[in-house]
């Protein structure tokens, strides 16, 4: 592994940035290295190995940890520009260029932003113009840096391409560390006064930080110095990609690819199990298959008219929206199958699945028409969001439901997963309930909510709007989660670049 930053124990130079004054630097520019600084975590490696996995896939992974060490020893014994030069071609060698930049856009900001040093981001965040010199890629960090964090430049190394794919060099004046940093710095600010302030983490980032009027340094992060909250992001990251759920260290990564091939056989266990068994057994496989499952309230009776007959018309239970396995986790809880109306589902998951799936078509009046004749052969499950969202936000309900039926069941879903995420915007689908059982414990909670009383249905007048809005709410809050505007339109358009329908090669 290779440290970006020298963790000897020197005196600094330049005092601590706790003593740095915020007041009055509206109209200052501050110059700030990243990793060490800007972040709390010294190491490039992790963000380095998202790209590789998220890219490469487990073999890139692979490949990126044995060569760390290598690179660890150039860089110690040679000079740091080598050691960094073996990560980034181990990383991005044969990558194309348009895939690393939708991972530096939609994986790499939920990591970077859970590392933000909290004093280099009160300096760095009162400035009016603010600038990053670094030794990791530009194409890597420029999009968090910029959209998030509010940069106006980004100074890194640049890797060199043919033909849309990445070589794995580095283009002149290579590796931005020590003087090459100053240089860059200086071009930048050749026709303009120079910054204000500087903000750094060791000796190497001294020549630039000479060259500005006032220089800080950020000691090393100790455990006790917490990562700016997500309230005190200027923007937060409700959108995000990828199939990991921890930054990769080295060792996490070892365990990582030493756990895929044992996981993938776990989760064709668990599957199956899922797929064949009656659904009054699931509950317990998958208890005994390490699936934990925890179930709250009390599940809505089925309607019945004054004789006791069950009424052609059943329950529409309305979910939030974690993973694809929402349905099958509320059938599991209710202990029969539940079908469920669904958008972009694979034609695998469509064939494994133990419950009855039914595609929506996105026109109103034909999906209208098809919910109806669902409720009245029974019970119903729909997931009004349209899509998944990992944070604890609850997408737009889309308002079609509450003008079908009055019988409206919201269920609260909720999961943890300690290594892999079951959804994805930019990857293969077909492979998104297999990453959720893959995970060594994986766990769905699911909450059953009060039915709906008819005051606030749309039969006793409410429009179809607010009973949306209110049970999104109501759903939110037994969650804790925000309720958003945001749709499946601007979560694809962020994590995907595209409106969320998807391209036959993805599932």
């Amino acid at each position: 592994m290779v440290d970006t930053h020298n963790n000897s124990a020197y005196s600094y130079k330049f005092p601590a940035i706790s003593k740095c004054q915020i007041f009055g630097r509206e109209s200052q520019t501050v110059v700030s290295d990243l990793d060490g600084t800007l972040l709390r975590g010294r190491s490039s490696f992790p963000y380095f190995a998202l790209v590789a996995f998220e890219v490469g896939g487990v073999l890139r992974l692979l490949f990126l940890l044995l060569a760390s060490p290598v690179a660890g020893i150039l860089y110690y014994f040679i000079s740091e520009s080598a050691g960094i030069r073996v990560l980034i071609f181990a990383t991005f060698a044969g990558m194309k260029i348009s895939d690393i930049e939708s991972v530096a856009r939609a994986v790499l900001p939920k990591f970077y932003s859970g590392d933000l040093h909290p004093e280099a981001w009160r300096v760095f965040s009162a400035c009016g113009k603010r600038c990053v010199l670094t030794a990791n890629p530009t194409v890597m960090v420029e999009p968090f840096l910029k959209e998030f964090l509010g940069a106006d430049l980004v100074m890194g190394t640049e890797i060199d391409s043919w033909k849309g794919i990445a070589t794995g060099l580095v283009k002149n004046p290579g590796v931005l560390v020590g003087g090459n940093k100053a240089d860059a710095l200086l071009k930048a600010f050749e026709d303009a006064p120079p910054p204000e302030l500087a903000l750094g983490d060791r000796k190497t980032d001294y020549p630039y930080m000479n060259l500005c009027k006032e220089g800080y340094i950020v000691p090393p992060a100790t455990a006790e110095v917490q990562a700016v909250t997500v309230d005190k992001l200027p923007k937060p990251v409700v959108f995000h990609d990828g199939r990991l759920v921890q930054k990769p260290t080295p060792f996490t990564a070892l365990v990582i690819i030493l756990w895929i091939p044992v996981g993938f056989l776990l989760a064709c266990l668990r599957i199956l199990a899922g797929a064949l068994l009656p659904m009054s057994l699931v509950y317990y496989a998958f208890r005994a298959l390490g699936v934990r499952v925890t179930i709250k309230g009390t599940p809505p009776p089925a309607v019945r008219n004054s004789t006791g007959a069950q009424l052609q018309s059943g329950v529409l239970f309305i979910c939030s929206h974690r993973t694809l396995l929402d349905p099958i986790f509320l059938s599991t809880a209710l202990g029969r199958p539940i079908p469920a109306v669904t958008y972009s589902l694979s034609r695998l998951s469509e064939i494994i699945s133990p419950i009855k799936t039914v595609r929506l078509t996105r026109d109103r009046a034909t999906d209208a028409a098809m919910i109806q004749k669902l409720l009245k052969e029974g019970d119903l499950v729909i997931c009004p969001e349209g899509t998944t969202c990992r944070e604890p936000f609850l997408l737009r309900f889309s308002a079609l439901f509450a003008e079908l039926t009055n019988e409206l069941a919201p269920v609260a879903m909720s999961t943890r997963m300690g290594m892999f995420h079951g959804t994805t915007a930019r990857g293969w689908k077909a492979m998104d309930p297999f990453y959720f059982f893959m995970n060594p414990r994986p766990a769905y909670e699911v909450t059953f909510l009060e039915k709906l009383p008819y005051e606030f249905t749309c039969a006793n007048g409410k429009r179809s709007h607010d009973v949306a809005n209110y049970i999104q709410r109501i759903i939110a809050s037994s969650l804790s989660f925000e309720c958003t505007s945001f749709t499946r339109k601007d979560k694809y358009k962020v994590l995907a670049g595209n409106d969320g329908t998807v391209a036959a090669g993805k599932i």
